[in-house]
């Protein structure tokens, strides 16, 4: 069996929903700080006016918890 297929759904879940925030975050950081276009344009929508840089880092803060609650997910189904 593969490792990919013992993901749980909500494993799965976790590590899309985790990209989607960093990637998200990161881009709208670099949109921010260096004026590029942004990558995930619509994460824009959830940050407030005037608090983008604020938003964006704590975007790819949960980012990466979530990615480590997905990894833990994965992780519990492996043990015996």
């Amino acid at each position: 069996m593969t490792s990919s297929a013992s993901k749980s759904p909500g494993a799965a879940l976790a590590g899309l929903l985790s990209f989607v925030l960093v990637v998200g975050g990161a881009s709208g950081l670099l949109h921010e700080w260096l004026g590029w276009i942004h990558f995930m344009g619509f994460v824009r929508f959830a940050v407030p006016d005037g608090y983008e840089v604020f938003g964006y880092v704590v975007m790819v803060a949960v980012g990466l918890a979530v990615g480590a609650a997905g990894d833990a997910l994965t992780g519990r189904g492996r043990r015996r």
